[in-house]
């Protein structure tokens, strides 16, 4: 397909980019003024705003099963690997091995909405969120884009390897908006194998009005190419190394400077990704498959922190580069819900979905009695080996843990509650651990299964490639100290430069990325785009420590602790694509405050 003559692309628009100029004029700007202090207490970190009305628990029910997107036949127009500017596309750059790897691509359509009377909790009133719709009916859908609902989270995406997506996701959200937040979306498919262009890099935000510093103009819609491919295309050929699936993954909303913001609103969704190993079908006869307990016993659930005004009305200032630690966990959208479960066994798909609270979770009776289970993938990525018998996970902002818990021995009416048992105070670090913890989920075990349980949990998962010593110590190494500046989150005393690169990458190479926090005030989950790694070693405080099972395999976050003298050494690979990409403390917080930088892959 010729291209036809489009926008100059690395250009960028005449509008400002200084980082907090898009603020001027804005709608956003209502919120509390920009306080930046050199240093705060603990009790100012975050923390010091008043405590949310008490809530009504244990009446709001989440559905029994995930109700997931359902693909579109066509769309229209036709998708390019172009931007199709005079069509209504907001002006992205080309869609990197478009021709090579998008055979035919299943389609995709989210809308960024505002839903208007969001019910969080009984005790408080109807109130309008930000998330995303689409077609979640199937075949019964009328066809009619207006009478989708808008939920918050969004739609669940089941998606496999091997057949690729083009996801058109337009900007319906509206514009002369008042209050925080801000009307422009840069989607962000948390930890997928992606080309630049369909990242979300924070700059590539748009709206039918705007859009960002990195693009070539404003539009409607964006199509973004999800290859579902892993990593190593380049290297192993075919659609990569089977030992790079990724699995439970989430895409969010990446706009510069107002990630927190907008996420606190809602805009984020779970996109699930399996293959011939991890199939989503816990019936599949093939040798490979591990036969976990599949849809509609896999259930993902999102954990969020938010914070809502005497009247019971969520807010979040925006402005504060210490931001808002939230009181209430939100559990996919509610407050202190329900979860129906038949007896028998249930993938449980934990994520943190932030902005800044880190959490212990454990699964007790009403009594507190915590209750064992079966560890199996973190950060979405499967374990070599099962981990039987833990009794908690600790997540941070974009950590995930997949868990199994068998419910068959339970009867017909047993309450089970998720609890948090994870103290913090201060959106820079969590604290210590409570025994008891609050409840945030209750799971009411109310019927048996109309067929028989056949899922199980082998005693072996996924393998991983060996890490080659000598690869090792021949990689480039890079420091990445974490910490503040003039009040503001740093990377190497820096603020984010959307323009500069600040580390240039060769294509197929490998590296030892260090990431050092030298301060005892705050804690750090960092997220690297496009590739995973995997952690070498760990030192806190000075004092070398161990790698827990559950961080020995591929990671996206990893969780900096305090310093000083911390240090946790990492090996990446940048595989298969090139362009821009970010690397940023996924505490939103941080990262909307400057914590956060670009490096390019150039082939």
């Amino acid at each position: 397909m010729k291209k036809p003559d489009t926008d100059d692309h690395s250009r960028a628009p005449a509008e400002s980019t200084g980082r907090r100029a898009f603020l001027k004029g804005s709608a956003a700007a209502v919120a509390a003024p920009l306080v930046i202090t050199a240093r705060r207490t603990e009790a100012q970190a975050g923390g010091a705003f008043p405590a949310s009305p008490p809530t009504t628990p244990w009446v709001e029910e989440l559905p029994a099963q995930i109700d997931p997107l359902q693909p579109s036949s066509a769309l229209t127009p036709a998708p390019a690997y172009y931007a199709q500017s005079a069509l209504g596309e907001c002006g992205r750059a080309d869609h990197e091995r478009y021709a090579e790897l998008c055979v035919n691509p299943a389609f995709y359509e989210l809308r960024a909405r505002e839903n208007p009377s969001w019910v969080f909790n009984p005790a408080y009133p109807p109130q309008p969120v930000w998330g995303f719709a689409g077609n979640t009916q199937g075949a019964s859908w009328d066809g009619n884009p207006a009478s989708l609902a808008t939920t918050a989270p969004g739609p669940t995406i089941l998606a496999r390897y091997g057949q690729p997506i083009v996801a058109r996701i337009y900007n319906e959200l509206p514009q002369n908006h008042v209050g925080f937040g801000s009307p422009e979306i840069s989607t962000h498919l948390h930890n997928a194998h992606n080309p630049s262009e369909s990242d979300g890099f924070p700059g590539d935000f748009f709206s039918p009005l705007k859009s960002g510093p990195t693009l070539g103009g404003p539009g409607q819609w964006r199509d973004h190419f999800w290859p579902n491919v892993y990593a190593g295309v380049d290297e192993f050929g075919g659609i990569g190394d089977q030992r790079e699936a990724l699995g439970t993954l989430f895409y969010h909303d990446h706009t510069m400077d107002f990630t927190a913001p907008n996420v606190v609103k809602g805009m984020a969704g779970f996109y699930l990704l399996f293959d011939h190993i991890d199939s989503g079908n816990e019936r599949d006869p093939r040798r490979s498959a591990l036969r976990l307990p599949s849809h509609p016993y896999d259930y993902p659930l999102m954990f969020s922190d938010k914070r809502f005004d005497a009247n019971g009305v969520l807010f979040y200032d925006q402005f504060d580069p210490e931001g808002v630690l939230g009181d209430k966990v939100v559990v996919n959208g509610k407050i202190e819900p329900v979860l129906r479960v038949a007896r028998r066994k249930y993938r449980l798909r934990l994520l943190n979905g932030g902005p800044a609270r880190f959490y212990r979770l454990s699964l007790a009776d009403a009594a507190g009695i915590l209750k064992p289970f079966i560890y199996i993938a973190n950060d979405g990525n499967l374990l070599t080996a099962p981990l039987p018998g833990l009794t908690h996970v600790d997540i941070g902002p974009a950590e995930r843990a997949d868990i199994v818990f068998d419910f068959a021995p339970y009867p017909l009416g047993t309450e089970l509650y998720i609890v948090n048992r994870r103290v913090q105070n201060s959106t820079r670090r969590y604290g210590g651990v409570s025994g008891a913890g609050t409840q945030v989920l209750k799971i009411i075990v109310d019927r048996d299964p109309p067929e028989e349980d056949l899922s199980q949990v082998p005693s072996r998962l996924r393998g991983m490639r060996p890490i080659n010593q000598d690869e090792v110590a021949n990689a480039p190494v890079r420091r990445f100290d974490f910490d503040r500046s003039k009040g503001q989150w740093t990377i190497n005393g820096e603020l984010f430069d959307l323009f500069r690169a600040r580390a240039t990458l060769r294509l197929g190479q490998a590296e030892v990325w260090e990431f050092i926090s030298n301060n005892d005030g705050w804690v750090h989950p960092i997220h690297m785009h496009m590739e995973e790694g995997r952690l070498l070693s760990k030192r806190v405080k000075g004092r070398n420590v161990a790698i827990p099972a559950w961080e020995r395999g591929r990671k996206d976050v990893f969780v900096v602790p305090e310093g000083p003298d911390t240090m946790l050494r990492v090996l990446v690979r940048f595989r298969d694509f090139t362009g821009k990409y970010p690397l940023h403390c996924h505490n939103l917080v941080h990262e909307d405050h400057a914590m956060m930088l670009r490096f390019d892959v150039t082939a």
